[in-house]
């Protein structure tokens, strides 16, 4: 695999990092919650994002680009386009028409529950899954049930924004294993 840190220079990071608008009290009181909204309505810091987020997986076979609703769609669908592999969205309970594979999982203020489409992977694809933010884990957690209950290989997860400080890259190491790597582009530390 190409060395991700290789290609993301500082100068790129930081472009990037200064498109994150901090948006405090969202959607609660003492969350401060990083707003990607900006850095899309950049085309280049756009076009920057995308190109750091798909170069580690260029000629690696990805089959599948695996993303949840809804920010992750933005992201997943154009780095399938580029990957050259199909797109398979993950959605909230009845967004999906035909028949679904299921996985409730927990939140810390209660449950939810991701869908995916019957048969959208084949046994053995190799599957990158995509989301613009990791701050628990637990929905890359949950996702990476529905890859592996249809039987695709998890090849690796992808991130516009790691929220470093809430542990999302531990979790998924203890659920999925530290043989799946995460790539994350900007990394916030608590109190950025």
């Amino acid at each position: 695999m190409i060395d991700h840190r290789a290609l993301a220079s500082p100068y790129a990071v930081e472009l990037l990092r200064s498109k994150l608008r901090s948006v405090p009290d969202f959607p609660k009181p003492g969350i401060i919650f990083k707003d990607i909204t900006p850095l899309l309505n950049d085309p280049r810091a756009l076009q920057i994002a995308l190109d750091l987020l798909v170069q580690p997986f260029l000629g690696e076979g990805i089959a599948h680009v695996v993303a949840m609703e809804a920010r992750g769609f933005i992201f997943g669908a154009a780095m399938a386009a580029r990957l050259n592999a199909g797109f398979v969205p993950v959605r909230k309970p009845g967004k999906l028409p035909a028949a679904t594979d299921s996985v409730r999982y927990a939140l810390e203020y209660g449950e939810s529950e991701l869908h995916v489409h019957r048969g959208s992977l084949g046994r053995g694809a190799r599957v990158l899954l995509v989301d613009d933010l990791l701050a628990t884990g637990g929905t890359a957690v949950a996702t990476a049930e529905l890859v592996r209950k249809q039987g695709g290989d998890l090849f690796a997860l992808a991130f516009v924004v790691e929220l470093d400080f809430l542990g999302g890259r531990k979790l998924l190491a203890d659920k999925i294993g530290t043989s799946v790597p995460v790539h994350s582009l900007i990394h916030v530390a608590a109190g950025e």
